[in-house]
């Protein structure tokens, strides 16, 4: 039978399921800039549907959920049939996949803790180490550069297979040889994969009274980590600066939590399914005074542009960077015998004011060209909005 809804990224960069409303996935940090983690942040499969095809409508995915439903077709012939949709958004997702993604979703993923940016020269180099992992246990460290993973070169490939062999099988505990450069020296680690945890939340304090939270996905307890982060700071008179550069989205009910730290009840957003209307709702007693300023850029998708545009349409909030990505359909995943999962469009969401998102983005109130520093100016937006008496 048809699942819960998701909201899903494209299949070239596949990854996104859960229990749960999801809008988007939960991809890596970075990533617009070319930067990703064998953590849940990791990247996607190649998408395997053409461009050729004629564009998949919600009608065609209506056609494939309702064949699934009625037990019409296996697992092998739903990911033919979401294939041939030439619906982008739509995804087959193996029974191993779901799971890992899943878990993803819950705050935890299996890999080394090791997140690799390609250079220009086809180099694949470390760009951070997740302390206690098993990476930091073997000594990487920023700036080496991976040469080969269990004996397969990787110099000169897409940083989505590097991350999908650092990752392996999603099993805890599996080997893993990683052949490494630094500084003129050459050597291979040996390491074991493990079940870690995101770190979704970066807080920082700022000068002048600034506190700079940055989200990299809506996983499980996104929203209470960052009421915690602007309840419980000893200063925010300066303001919040929420960072949503990079962010794909990921749970619903996270983004809408996030969202309720900062209103006082009202609309975040509608949706619809099959045409028919749903609507959500930020929960009462949210900070309305603190002055707020959102981070955006074109990797910010999904649940981070309901979030961001929520606040910029409510007037809570003042939008900095570039134009989001636009990504405001909505899937909904259907379970075969066999555990896979066939994630199909469904319908589309729209803001406060009644924007739609999907194809369009969200449009900052203060554009930073790429040359510029998007913090510095945010920054400044916050010493200009002052405390509200």
């Amino acid at each position: 039978m048809p699942g819960p809804l998701t909201f899903g990224r494209p299949r070239r960069i596949r990854r996104g399921a859960t229990l749960t409303l999801v809008f988007g996935a939960v991809l890596a940090t970075g990533a617009a800039a070319g930067g990703w983690g064998d953590s849940p942040t990791g990247g996607r499969k190649p998408q395997r549907s053409s461009a050729r095809i004629a564009a998949g409508s919600v009608a065609d995915t209506d056609e494939i959920a309702e064949a699934i439903h009625d037990g019409k077709v296996g697992s092998q012939a739903a990911e033919a049939l979401v294939s041939r949709s030439g619906d982008r958004w739509s995804a087959f997702y193996t029974a191993q996949e779901y799971e890992g993604f899943q878990q993803s979703l819950d705050g935890r993923y299996v890999g080394v803790g090791l997140w690799v940016r390609r250079l220009d020269d086809g180099r694949i180099e470390v760009s951070r180490v997740q302390g206690g992992s098993p990476a930091a246990r073997g000594h990487l460290a920023v700036g080496d550069w991976l040469r080969s993973i269990d004996g397969t070169k990787v110099i000169g490939r897409p940083v989505t297979e590097v991350v999908s062999r650092l990752r392996g099988t999603n099993d805890a505990g599996t080997a893993v040889r990683l052949g490494l450069q630094r500084a003129g020296r050459t050597w291979e680690a040996n390491l074991r994969r493990a079940l870690l945890p995101t770190e979704a939340v970066t807080v920082q304090h700022l000068a002048g009274h600034i506190t700079s939270v940055k989200i990299a996905a809506f996983t499980k307890g996104v929203g209470r980590q960052v009421r915690a982060a602007v309840h419980d700071s000893n200063d925010s008179s300066g303001g919040v600066l929420l960072d949503l550069r990079g962010n794909s989205g990921g749970l619903v009910t996270e983004a809408v939590s996030v969202a309720s730290t900062f209103l006082n009840g009202g609309l975040v957003a509608t949706y619809d399914v099959h045409g028919k209307q749903q609507a959500l709702y930020a929960d009462d007693g949210g900070d309305t005074e603190t002055p707020l300023v959102v981070l955006v850029d074109a990797g910010t998708m999904s649940a981070a542009e309901l979030l961001s545009g929520a606040l910029q349409d409510r007037g809570r909030a003042v939008v900095v960077g570039s134009r989001t990505f636009g990504k405001g359909s909505v899937q909904m995943p259907s379970a075969l015998p066999d555990g896979s999962v066939a994630e199909l469009t469904v319908g589309h969401y729209r803001l406060p004011a009644g924007r739609s998102v999907d194809g369009r983005g969200i449009a900052p109130d203060l554009a930073v060209s790429g040359g510029e520093n998007a913090e510095a100016e945010a920054r400044e937006v916050l010493s200009g909005l002052g405390t509200p008496p």
